[in-house]
């Protein structure tokens, strides 16, 4: 519980888990622990920070645009919450509790990751726990606002999911468009050597 390192492991395994069952494929069209990379080559790094740019997950989109995840679990002041038993102390965590994930926020907004050319304009910010993301939204019936005027989408594992078979289905239309075009294109090329081969035969009969 007092482990900030091992909350943030378990959010991570939370998001690759439903990153795996939702259709998408790893390292196709989603990658996790992936480096933003410039037009060059080169790791892009943080100005705030001067950190290279390693978002927990980068999902892509058909028309080459990403999108990027962050896991943030910040559970400490959420978990003192649902253990106290007095209304004044549970006021205080649930506060604190929403001041936590407005740093996370805050963090999050100066990394920059939402001016990655390849990515849309917003970053979604995973809270893997469902009860802490709906605390935190009690407590504060503006923190959606709030993260949105800062481009930070922010997400619990059920609007993730959701967010995800769209994404999914979107890939399932762009691979049938592509099919689509391939089956013109060699419907094409074989026209192109019907009309040679007739071609060849009048000459043939002619001669």
């Amino acid at each position: 519980k007092s482990e900030s390192k091992t909350q943030g492991g378990w959010g991570e395994m939370i998001l690759e888990s439903i990153l795996e069952k939702s259709g998408l494929r790893k390292n196709e069209e989603y990658f996790m622990e992936y480096q933003l990379m410039d037009e060059t080559g080169k790791a892009i790094r943080s100005d705030s920070e001067g950190k290279k740019m390693r978002p927990d997950a980068v999902i892509k989109y058909p028309d080459n645009r990403s999108v990027i995840i962050d896991s943030k679990a910040s559970l400490n002041a959420f978990i003192r919450y649902m253990e106290a038993t007095d209304s004044e102390v549970q006021k205080k965590e649930l506060a604190d509790h929403v001041a936590a994930v407005k740093i996370h926020i805050n963090e999050l907004n100066k990394r920059g990751y939402d001016d990655y050319n390849k990515a849309l304009d917003f970053v979604m910010m995973f809270i893997p726990s469902e009860p802490a993301y709906i605390a935190a939204m009690q407590g504060d019936s503006n923190l959606w606002n709030y993260a949105y005027e800062r481009r930070i989408l922010l997400m619990n594992p059920t609007n993730l999911i959701t967010s995800l078979k769209l994404i999914e289905d979107l890939w399932k239309r762009e691979y049938q468009n592509r099919n689509a075009i391939d089956i013109a294109e060699r419907g094409a090329k074989l026209y192109d050597k019907f009309v040679g081969f007739t071609d060849n035969l009048k000459k043939v009969g002619k001669n």
